[in-house]
């Protein structure tokens, strides 16, 4: 970029150079260019005479066009390093335009915490669903805790449900189906032991006559 745009674009502020030798010395002449001249003083020959403390300045006009090169003195900085005293924070935190609205921590719910409540909620109704569905039917009112099909305890007006299909391989049977097996072998059984005592009844009482 040109230097005559860079000696355009801001303020500029330029300490003191020293030159020695020829190739210095061009370098310092180039920065003089760069100011706009002052009829007052010579840039390139003050650049080198500059003090501690003192610089070229020049600024930007209304219009944006650079200002003569004057010789200023800077003045120095007025902070100091270190943190504040805690009189010195009380005041600045008084005087600020903020003062008062953000001493108070306070803490609102998140948008994790409110998410977290509604996963709970939602884990907690489908548990409760769970719970009403797999809960056994209630009891018939009046009725055995156990019935026995076939006999006298199912509902006459209730229709009639299809057979299940038989599964292949072994079961566990029910609690009805062993019972009537078990009743099954006893009526078996004392019939067998009535019809043995009658078939010996005639043998007996021929060889008593003979």
């Amino acid at each position: 970029m040109p230097e005559t745009v860079l000696a355009q674009l801001g303020n500029r502020v330029q300490h003191a150079l020293r030159a020695y030798t020829p190739r210095e010395q061009k370098a310092v002449k180039t920065a003089a260019d760069t100011f706009r001249p002052n009829p007052d003083f010579d840039c390139a020959t003050v650049i080198t005479n500059l003090g501690t403390g003192e610089a070229l300045v020049s600024t930007l006009e209304g219009k944006g066009s650079p200002s003569m090169v004057e010789r200023t003195l800077i003045r120095p900085p007025a902070s100091r390093p270190g943190p504040l005293t805690e009189t010195e924070r009380a005041n600045v935190m008084g005087i600020s335009p903020v003062a008062g609205q953000y001493d108070k921590d306070v803490d609102r719910e998140s948008a994790y915490e409110l998410l977290a409540q509604r996963a709970a909620k939602a884990t907690q109704q489908a548990e409760e669903s769970r719970e009403t569905s797999e809960a056994p039917p209630p009891a018939a009112p009046g009725g055995s805790r156990w019935t026995l099909p076939g006999f006298g305890d199912d509902d006459a007006t209730a229709p009639a449900q299809p057979k299940p299909k038989p599964r292949s391989g072994y079961q566990r049977e029910s609690v009805a189906e062993a019972a009537m097996k078990s009743v099954a072998r006893t009526v078996a059984s004392s019939l067998g032991r009535a019809l043995v005592r009658d078939s010996r009844k005639p043998e007996a009482v021929t060889a008593t006559h003979t």
